[in-house]
């Protein structure tokens, strides 16, 4: 006992000097800081970039422009002089280089349509796109870098140990936090210090680590002398400030604003390029990597895409290895930057990006980290929780007409991690943008370490290496995910083995693996229900270009009941840069219509691309998709709900207003519709009470209404074809149901919504309203149902259930005949945004029921109109209605009126058809129509997949689209078997082996960047804070410590022996000493 007690007493005090010796500056208080980050993407009036087939001179590029202008012999068009356009001169380094864009400002009023038709022509011109400025929005919001679990912060002390500083964060006025959700920003690092019987009212947060770069074990790798030389990086930012103390391979700094700095006015640039580069104080990743900073946003946060893609250019001239791109915007639309993003892949450049800051909502990933070329990254905080702010998937490119890729690729750190500060020093931030240069100083310390291995390296292997090494977090679905949490040990093992390969994201299909395959293993499969589609993305790291040669074959396992699944496949033609895309179509075979159980087997492909430098054969890669999928009986029709999704628009780039006016701070919507995003809880609440939810991606006139409850339409912006209108009336007729959420319309309140931006010189007016009410008022006038143009909000009671109308259109005319109508006190909120009066209405009609009969008496389908959708919508959901859409789902399927809102009406002691506002003048309100009109000039045609746009500025509707035929694959049935867990069997298919311990040298240290204790977690933690199953190396202090301890030890053993009196002891003989050691080592003799 008094051994082990000395030997602890000398332990800690060595700790003690060296911890002292490693921190050798005052202790200073370290305020953690979220980021909060928006984007704004607009068209620059006036304004285009012409993209050309190659890079050219300016003067050549000029005399192509004046050609197509010169050479348009339509003589009923007025041609445009050269006194009416001129180039835009770059004011950047870019000047001096060839280039394939110039940005053409025209002077005269001449449409886009007719520009690109005379552009167009000449045979080196490529594209005609309009020139878009984007304007990004970061706010700076302390957190405390710990917390309790009430909001009695004033009993607890500051705090400031020898690694870490603390602070009490006092509440600041000018901070908004909703609630305790602000916590989440940083929501982590839990323990407690009492036993079960203790106080839980409280509890301390974990230590955050002083470096990021310990937490991730890249001190192993500098051990290695893998430091990043070699390796040219480049951060996108806002530039850096001239001789900061941090950097010391700063090899270029370039402006391509319209600021005369290279300097960081916000701090932000800074931070990024810390922490892929610094090496003092607070480390980055590769301090010997040669850095080149472009600055592309001013110090307001404003940038265009001609300055990026002038920027990207110099990128590729320069032969940068690695771009750190910690921005990003929702506009994938915008096709010169993601064309020019493709070019910067195809060109060897590994490309890192964040995918936003806009959770924990689905379906808003920002560009463009949703590419497939580019590695997208979230991030979670250091209790391995995905952060609240972490951007979630479905990839929102392939919507309404199936479903979203799977990102992000992986997660790494974005809470509280620490970096460059402007002024020196260090200072710590949240946010993706954070995270995403974890993952580029990685990837730069990665390549530095395998540079011997040429091309083989490349944005597609390095990508699968990130992947292949993830450790998946337990209980996490994969869209918030991706493959799992960055493990930089375990992906150096893997390039180390690397060969090249074409891999699957994701690898396998599980349906009976919750949560992580999330929604997919939320509902069976059973016949007739719509195929279930996933988009699967094709990572090629053979070479830039592939193709799947021959065709994809479905194998159904005989054992494991392949036979009833029925499989379809496509698939891009060509693998181009370095990825494609597959979508399998997965549906049940009519002998599955009554059986129940597992359905396994898998898909085979082979990807080929042209020979490696070296010459020889092309390429090929043999790859299989494991599938597997629970089937069900076909339920009742009464259980299965159609959700509309061809009808809600994706992505619309231009002003689509919220559908809750009071969302003033952020007044656009740019989160595309969806089941499995923003209205994912409605789905999990449909499901949990046993309702089948299929996705509609065609028209109407795409499904068999007989095999249907409910059709629910859900806050639609698209016109509907005449054909659709037709046969859902037919439909309704023959006994479906319809269920329809709207939301605002109204003309004077969307251009009253307008807003002129000053840097575009332009007013920005809605397309659209929350809904397409007019289109909604065509498709319900079989019904004679007619949905009105005031806006109206308020809260109000039904039965025991309060409730919030955000921004909701009412009932102007309804059947009068076997309906019902409920109707609430609501405010006018037309009248408030037009004049800011405040105005109550009586009895305004929000909720009407009809049921249809036949002539004969025979019961139709139901309808149901409820006149708001925010109260099922995630994103703006201030209080549910999921009650209500259960109440209206029994409705559809007995056609019995729910007790509450025949309860409802009785209180307010009102008819259905009472449809009138007799005690309310018109005038005294505000003059708007009774009926909604489609606004005149309005561009929905842009988005639309309904309308067309002729040059008279008038629109038509488009010939309805053929319904989609699917193929199914000639299946080639296998009597095997799959394993029961695909992803243990899956996870590491590309290499094999980086499980297997590997022995890594001692980190020592070195002259060229200061060294921390590696102990990142306590004082006293003596190994990383690491699972059972990675590399767990004890840090420089624990090996001395143990090295003290085994000195100590001998030391007072001797003092213990010497202090004992001698006694004589008897000793061996030399031939029984000889014995022992031959029965110890049998196969060597020792000389004695």
């Amino acid at each position: 006992m008094l051994l082990s007690l000395l030997c602890l007493i000398i332990s800690l005090l060595i700790q003690s000097i060296v911890t002292s010796q490693t921190s050798p500056t005052k202790c200073q208080t370290i305020v953690n800081q979220n980021i909060e980050i928006d984007f704004k993407t607009q068209i620059v009036s006036n304004e285009y970039i012409i993209t050309f087939k190659s890079r050219y001179k300016s003067e050549t590029r000029r005399r192509f422009i004046e050609w197509a202008f010169n050479h348009y012999k339509d003589t009923n068009v007025s041609l445009i002089e050269s006194k009416d356009w001129q180039i835009i001169d770059r004011q950047n380094v870019g000047q001096h280089f060839p280039s394939d864009f110039d940005v053409l400002h025209v002077n005269c009023n001449v449409s886009q349509t007719l520009l690109s038709e005379w552009l167009e022509r000449h045979p080196n011109i490529k594209k005609l796109t309009p020139q878009k400025m984007i304007t990004r929005f970061i706010k700076y919001v302390n957190q405390s870098n710990y917390d309790v679990l009430n909001d009695d912060l004033d009993d607890f002390l500051d705090i400031c140990d020898d690694q870490f500083c603390w602070n009490r964060n006092k509440s600041d006025d000018s901070v908004v936090f909703r609630g305790r959700q602000s916590l989440s920003w940083l929501n982590a690092f839990s323990f407690s210090f009492g036993g079960n019987g203790g106080d839980t009212r409280r509890r301390l947060l974990r230590a955050i680590p002083r470096q990021i770069t310990s937490v991730l074990q890249a001190d192993i790798l500098w051990g290695m002398g893998i430091t990043g030389a070699g390796v040219k990086v480049a951060v996108f930012d806002t530039g850096l400030p001239k001789n900061h103390q941090h950097f010391k391979r700063i090899k270029e700094r370039t402006n391509w604003t319209n600021e005369k700095t290279f300097d960081d006015g916000l701090g932000h640039g800074t931070f990024v390029a810390g922490v892929v580069n610094s090496n003092k104080e607070c480390l980055g990743f590769a301090p010997d990597a040669e850095l080149h900073v472009y600055r592309v946003f001013t110090n307001n946060q404003v940038s265009y895409t001609s300055w990026f893609l002038d920027a990207f250019n110099y990128a590729i001239l320069k032969k940068i290895n690695v771009l750190n791109l910690s921005i990003g915007g929702p506009d994938f639309m915008d096709h010169p930057f993601v064309d020019k993003v493709w070019e910067l892949t195809a060109n060897n450049i590994i490309m890192i990006s964040a995918i936003g800051n806009d959770g924990p909502l689905y379906g808003t990933l920002n560009n463009p980290a949703d590419q497939m070329d580019v590695i997208g990254v979230g991030g979670i905080n250091f209790e391995d929780q995905i952060a609240r702010f972490s951007s979630r998937g479905m990839t929102t490119w392939e919507l309404p007409s199936g479903y979203g890729r799977l990102k992000p690729d992986i997660v790494t750190y974005g809470s509280a991690v620490r970096g460059s500060s402007i002024k020196g020093g260090c200072r710590s931030l949240s946010g993706t943008s954070v995270a995403s240069p974890v993952v580029a100083g990685a990837v730069t310390l990665l390549m530095s370490a395998v540079l011997h291995m040429g091309n083989a390296i490349n944005p597609a292997s390095m990508k699968q290496a990130l992947m292949a090494s993830a450790r998946r977090l337990p209980n996490i679905p994969m869209f918030e995910q991706g493959w799992g949490k960055l493990d930089l040990v375990r992906a150096y093992q893997v390039l180390l083995s690397y060969r090249p390969q074409a891999t699957l994201s994701p690898s396998y299909l599980d349906f009976t693996e919750c949560p992580y395959m999330w929604p997919y293993c939320t509902q069976p499969l059973y016949y007739s229900a719509m195929p279930t589609i996933v988009n699967i993305t094709i990572l090629n790291g053979m070479g830039v270009t592939g193709y799947i040669s021959g065709k994809p074959q479905w194998h159904p396992y005989t054992p494991q009941n392949g036979q009833y699944l029925d499989i379809a496949i496509t698939y891009s033609d060509i693998l181009w840069p370095w990825s494609g895309w597959m979508s399998i179509y997965i549906s049940v075979s009519a002998d599955a219509q009554q059986w129940e159980g597992i359905a396994q087997g898998h898909i085979s492909l082979t990807v080929e691309s042209p020979p490696s430098e070296r010459g020889g054969q092309p390429q090929k890669s043999d790859i299989k998709l494991p599938i597997k999928v629970k089937i069900i009986a076909t339920p009742p029709k009464s259980k299965r709900i159609l959700w509309d999704q061809y009808h809600n628009l994706r992505y619309p780039p231009g002003y689509f207003p919220r559908d809750n006016l009071h969302m003033k701070n952020d007044p656009l919507d740019w989160n595309g519709d969806h089941i499995h995003t923003n209205f994912k809880d409605m789905y999990q609440h449909l499901r949990t009470n046993g309702y089948y939810v299929e996705v509609l991606g065609v028209p109407y006139t795409c499904f068999d209404a007989k095999l249907y409850g409910t059709l629910l339409v859900v806050d639609p912006e698209e016109e509907f074809f005449p054909e659709e209108i037709t046969k859902l009336k037919r439909d309704v007729d023959d006994g479906l149901s319809v269920i329809l959420f709207a939301d605002w319309y109204n003309v004077t309140v969307m251009k009253k919504v307008k807003f002129y931006d000053e840097n575009t010189r332009q007013w920005w007016e809605p397309d659209t309203g929350g809904s397409n009410i007019p289109a909604l008022n065509d498709l319900l006038s079989s019904w004679g149902i007619v949905l009105g143009d005031y806006v109206y909000e308020g809260e109000f009671k039904i039965g025991t259930h309060d409730m919030y109308y955000a921004s909701g259109a009412s009932i102007v005319k309804f059947p009068q005949k076997d309906s019902v109508l409920v109707r609430k006190d609501l405010n006018d909120q037309g009248l408030e945004i037009l004049n800011g009066q405040k105005q109550e209405i009586k009895n305004v009609p929000i909720l009407g029921l009809y049921s249809s009969y036949s002539e004969i008496g025979a019961q139709k389908g139901r309808i149901s109109i409820y006149g708001d959708s925010n109260c099922l919508d995630t994103a703006h959901m201030q209080k549910d209605c999921f009650w209500m859409i259960e109440a209206l789902l029994q409705f559809s399927t007995t056609g019995k009126v729910p007790v509450i809102f025949e309860q409802s009406i009785k209180d307010e002691d009102i008819k259905a058809n009472e449809v009138q506002n007799s005690d309310i003048n018109d005038k005294q309100r505000h003059q708007l129509q009774e009926v909604p009109q489609r606004m005149e000039g309005n561009h929905l045609y842009r988005y639309s997949k309904v309308l067309e746009h002729h040059l008279e500025n008038t629109h038509t509707i488009r010939s309805l689209p053929s319904c989609l035929s699917l193929k199914y694959e000639t299946a080639v049935p296998l009597n095997k078997s799959l394993p029961t867990n695909l992803y243990k069997s899956q996870k590491l298919l590309s290499v094999s082996g980086i499980d297997i311990p590997m022995s890594f040298p001692q980190p020592k240290h070195t002259n060229n960047f200061e060294h921390f204790d590696s102990s990142q977690w306590e004082t006293g933690a003596l190994f990383y804070d690491v699972k059972d199953s990675e590399v767990r190396i004890p840090s420089l202090t624990t090996l001395f410590l143990v090295v003290i301890m085994v000195l100590v030890f001998f030391l007072l053993k001797q003092w213990f022996f010497h202090l004992r009196p001698h006694r004589p002891r008897k000793r061996r003989s030399r031939i029984t000493v000889r014995r022992l050691l031959l029965q110890a080592l049998p196969s060597r003799v020792p000389t004695v």
